[in-house]
């Protein structure tokens, strides 16, 4: 503690917080504008998500040399009341003529019309220099105003999925910052009942989002990290729950300073010091395990990971220097009208430290009740909640985490999912998303009929830059290629252009026959890989497409979960290591943090097949939940088990237990409110993912504060008393074998003099 005559000159005490205030300020106002510019860095197209080794991935990069041009194609399906006339076909013509003339639309395909007549589709391809989604709102404006009366069109295919889940992440700098901040300033204010300190700790996670924004900004622009609305919509949400949470624990311990009588400078200093060591654990503790995403195969994970330690940077610089800053020049005012009574949290701590010699006298308040609880009960405690949470993890064996088809990731209304239905009813399932197959000039004939005996595939052509349709028919006659022109009954007869060759290879097209999200498609995906490793030899052909892509995106991702969630938990169990100087508590922690987010999990995957009845989960889902909850989960853990080894050096192991919960109940549970509140608000953006990993996240802060670190990891580490600080010094140093609870209140005092 700071002594009066210690302190610095009074222009030193105002000066140094009035200058962090003013660099704080400088850097908000800053990077505030930039919330209206990311769109300029920010991409939402299928690239931003590839796994950056894959086949399907090498396929995309090479389509252009073949296609000569980058483009991704959109489907425009039209019908009418049954089967088209002349007349309406001819409309259909116009129709497309208006839709070529859409700035970002390339050479549009003949129209193709259904064997039954009733329906046509037009190849558009979307010229991926520009933005995707504004030139598929254009066609689909064209479209409501140009087509006639008695026709229905859907702009569906790849560049209209592309555009809806564009759509679907709109709302992300805007309703969800105004949901998350509206939520969090709720509960600060009746946790708190103060109108100002709610304040203070909102400007401490807003200015810090502001800063964290602008550094991401410019690396973003810098093309050094890939930014999508997924990685922008978690970072948001991050840094805002993670800098009130911090905050949360300086305004704890400032307030315990206030409440002890001390003047604003020695509560400041006496704050920071005993706020610092958790928070810069914590902080590490979350980063480290972000960084591990590093070790991703997919663009999106790897992005993730530095940008949101970048966030989780600024909110510990944020939380240790803007808010004490604020608070040093408020001081006890920011809690009016509950100012703080001195002597209130050291009765706190005698009485749960009391509760050690005679764990039956009464107590007041929530927390020392639970200390007597835990002091009564211990061993019961920690078993039944246990069985219950290993329950609750049971349910994870009915989460279907293996990928979801591309039409279920918005939620809602989608133009491209309707448009797909009526696609499929109508021709071959796949069409207007193929399958791409890159292959050596010189084994055409072979890769050919390996597509002709493989199931799943309704037709195979090959790109031509020479055919109006950009693709020539492919077939086999007598072992031998046969091209053939691709189109409309109109153009048979007419002389086939030469399939463009790239490199000595050629790119064929394979429409399949069902649907190209559908798992059917995906197993003839993998039935064409193993086919043509067999015939031609393992590297000779590439495949790639949609339905390849969300093949090596849902392996990729399992594969990451496999590699990294091991990884992560080493990372932080080191961190616990040399943060509590103990081998058995930082154990047990990792131990209650693995629980937790089991039970979590199983929970969440009950409620999305029973009551939310989601098609299933993306394989990242599971990755993303542990990365967050067991990071931030360790973090309530550091809160609590810092405190606990605080205490636990002046008054003992079991009375430190109980005084470290007393302490810090009320501070971890409003952040874990605070937390779970903010993750609850990814909810508002209709994307499955995102709603996904918003209930995991929450749902699992809340069981983690209410239950974990309030019942379980006090009752192991009081029934197990001093063994949980082995081999350190705090473990050697309490010699006596007798249970600190069996000792007379003159054994128990004679104890901690020692």
């Amino acid at each position: 503690m700071t002594s009066r005559s210690d302190a610095p000159p009074r222009l030193l005490r105002i000066g140094i917080p009035v200058l962090l205030v003013l660099i704080w300020l400088v850097g908000g106002s800053i990077g505030g504008p930039y919330f209206g510019k990311i769109d300029e860095v920010a991409t939402n197209d299928q690239s931003s998500f590839l796994p950056s080794s894959a086949e399907a991935t090498q396929v995309q990069e090479r389509l252009a040399d073949f296609t000569g041009g980058d483009t991704i194609p959109a489907v425009v399906v039209v019908t009418g009341s049954g089967a088209l006339d002349a007349e309406e076909l001819s409309d259909i013509d116009d129709l497309a003529t208006a839709i070529g003339a859409v700035p970002g639309v390339g050479e549009i395909s003949p129209a193709l019309p259904s064997e039954d007549g009733e329906a046509v589709q037009l190849f558009v391809p979307i010229d991926t220099s520009g933005n995707v989604d504004e030139t598929v709102a254009a066609v689909r404006e064209t479209i409501a105003d140009e087509i006639p009366s008695g026709l229905e069109a859907w702009v569906t295919g790849p560049a209209g999925f592309t555009a809806d889940l564009v759509a679907g992440f709109l709302g992300i700098d805007g309703l969800l910052l105004g949901v998350a901040l509206g939520a969090v300033f709720l509960i600060l204010v009746i946790v708190y009942r103060s109108p100002l300190l709610p304040v203070l700790v909102l400007l401490t996670s807003t200015f810090a989002l502001c800063v964290a924004l602008l550094t991401v900004w410019w690396l973003a622009k810098a093309g050094i990290f890939v930014l999508n609305g997924q990685v922008q919509g978690i970072l948001f949400i991050l840094v805002i729950g993670a800098a009130t949470d911090y905050a949360l624990l300086y305004v704890a311990r400032f307030r315990e300073a206030v409440g002890r009588g001390l003047q604003r400078w020695d509560a400041t200093v006496t704050a920071w010091r005993g706020a610092f060591e958790p928070i810069l654990a914590s902080g590490g503790t979350v980063i480290a395990g972000l960084l591990c995403l590093l070790l991703s195969d997919l663009a999106t994970n790897r992005a993730l990971g530095p940008i949101a330690s970048i966030g989780i940077l600024f909110a510990v610089l944020s939380a240790l220097t803007f808010l004490p800053a604020l608070l040093a020049l408020t001081g006890r005012a920011a809690f009016w009208p509950f100012i703080p009574k001195p002597g209130a949290h050291a009765d706190a701590g005698d009485a749960a430290e009391a509760l050690v010699a005679d764990p039956a006298q009464p107590v007041k308040g929530f927390w020392a009740r639970q200390a007597r609880l835990i002091a009564r009960h211990a061993r019961p405690v920690w078993i039944i909640t246990t069985v219950v949470l290993i329950a609750a993890a049971a349910g994870v064996l009915q989460l279907k985490a293996d990928g979801v088809p591309q039409s279920d990731l918005v939620l809602g209304a989608s133009e491209a999912r309707d448009g797909q239905d009526v696609l499929a009813a109508h021709f071959a399932g796949g069409s207007g998303s193929p399958a791409y197959v890159i292959v050596p000039e010189d084994r055409v004939a072979d890769a050919v009929g390996v597509l002709d005996a493989a199931d799943g595939i309704d037709s195979v052509a090959a790109v031509s830059q020479d055919s109006t349709s950009g693709q020539v028919g492919v077939s086999l006659e007598g072992g031998e290629v046969v091209y053939s022109v691709a189109g409309p009954p109109a153009a048979a007869g007419a002389p086939a252009p030469a399939p463009t060759v790239s490199d000595g290879d050629v790119l064929l097209v394979a429409t399949l026959s069902d649907e190209a999200d559908s798992l059917a498609a995906e197993e003839a995906i993998r039935g064409l890989r193993t086919a043509f490793e067999a015939e031609l030899g393992a590297g000779t052909t590439l495949v790639g497409g949609p339905t390849a892509l969300d093949v090596d995106t849902n392996d990729t991702s399992i594969r990451d979960r496999t590699v990294i969630i091991p990884v992560i938990l080493v990372v932080i169990l080191v961190i616990l290591m040399l943060l509590l100087r103990a081998v058995v508590a930082p154990l047990i922690l990792i131990a209650s943090v693995i629980l937790s987010f089991g039970s979590a999990l199983g929970v969440s995957a009950l409620v999305f097949t029973h009551l939310f009845d989601f098609p299933g989960a993306d394989p990242a889902v599971p990755l993303y939940g542990f990365v967050f909850l067991v990071a931030l989960g360790v973090d309530y853990n550091i809160f609590l088990m810092s405190r606990v080894r605080e205490e636990s050096l002046r008054h003992g192991t079991r009375p430190g237990i109980l005084r470290g919960l007393v302490a810090t109940g009320g501070v971890i549970t409003s952040a874990g409110l605070v937390l779970a509140a903010t993750f609850a608000a990814l909810g508002v953006i209709p994307i499955l993912f995102l709603a996904q990993l918003a209930f995991i996240v929450a749902f699992g802060v809340l069981l983690d504060t209410f239950i974990v670190r309030s019942l379980l990891v006090p009752a192991v580490a009081f029934d197990l008393g001093r063994v949980i600080w082995w081999p350190s010094k705090l473990w050697r140093s309490e010699q006596a074998d007798k249970p600190v609870e069996a000792m007379t209140r003159a054994e128990y005092r004679a104890r901690v003099g020692e």
